[in-house]
C-alpha cells in the first residue's frame, strides 16, 4: 500500500484511544507495508500508559514509533517495553519540552544513554521549533529530526554569515516601511 516511498521508514499513528482497539489498528497498519512503523502514544487520553500494549505488539513484530513522550521516564518504560522488539523509533517531544521553559537536551542525552544497549531503537527529536534544534539534535548524537517544511526552507541558513544577514534584515525593515508608505 506505501508505494510512494519505499525504501524509507514511514509512521502511520492509531485513531483509536482504547487499547483493545489500537492494537487492532496497529496490526492493520503494519500489514501495509515493510517499511511501516505504527505509531502508538504512549499514554491514552486518560493518561493510562501504553506499555502493555507496546509489549503485545512488540510480541509480534510490529515495528513502532512511540510518541508523545516528554520524559526520561517514559522512555525508560518505553525502552524496557521494547528490548526485545522490532526495530523502532522513540519520538521525544523536544520542542513541546522547550516550550515549558526547560532545556530538552538533558533529556534527550538521558533517553540515548538508556537507548544505547538497544540499537534496533531510534531517538527522533520531535516537534523541533527552530533550526538551532537541528545542531542541537546533531551534537548531542540524536538519530533523528523531525522537519516541518518552514524550517526545512531555513536549513540555508545554518551557518550564514551574520553581518549579511543583519545588513538583508535592515534592508527588509526599509522596504517593508516605504512599501507601507509610512512617513513621519
Amino acid at each position: 500500500m506505501v508505494t510512494a516511498i519505499p525504501d524509507r521508514p514511514v509512521s502511520f499513528e492509531v485513531f483509536s484511544d482504547d487499547f483493545d482497539d489500537m492494537e487492532r489498528e496497529a496490526l492493520k497498519i503494519a500489514g501495509w507495508g515493510d517499511n511501516l512503523n505504527v505509531k502508538i502514544p504512549v499514554t491514552n487520553t486518560a493518561g493510562e500508559s501504553a506499555v502493555p500494549l507496546l509489549r503485545r505488539l512488540a510480541g509480534q513484530d510490529v515495528k513502532l514509533n512511540v510518541t508523545a513522550v516528554f520524559t526520561a521516564v517514559q522512555v525508560g518504560h518505553v525502552v524496557a517495553a521494547l528490548a526485545d522488539a522490532a526495530p523502532g523509533y522513540i519520538s521525544l517531544f523536544a520542542g513541546r519540552v522547550a516550550d515549558t521553559g526547560r532545556d530538552p537536551c538533558p533529556v534527550v542525552e538521558e533517553a540515548l544513554r538508556m537507548m544505547e544497549a538497544h540499537p534496533h531503537l531510534e531517538l527522533i527529536w520531535a516537534s523541533p521549533r527552530e533550526i538551532f534544534n537541528v545542531v542541537q539534535a546533531d551534537a548531542i548524537g540524536c538519530h533523528v529530526i523531525t522537519l516541518t517544511g518552514g524550517l526545512l526552507k531555513k536549513l540555508a541558513l545554518l551557518g550564514k554569515d551574520l553581518d549579511a544577514f543583519s545588513l538583508e534584515t535592515v534592508k527588509m525593515f526599509h522596504d517593508d516601511a516605504r512599501s507601507a508608505g509610512y512617513r513621519l
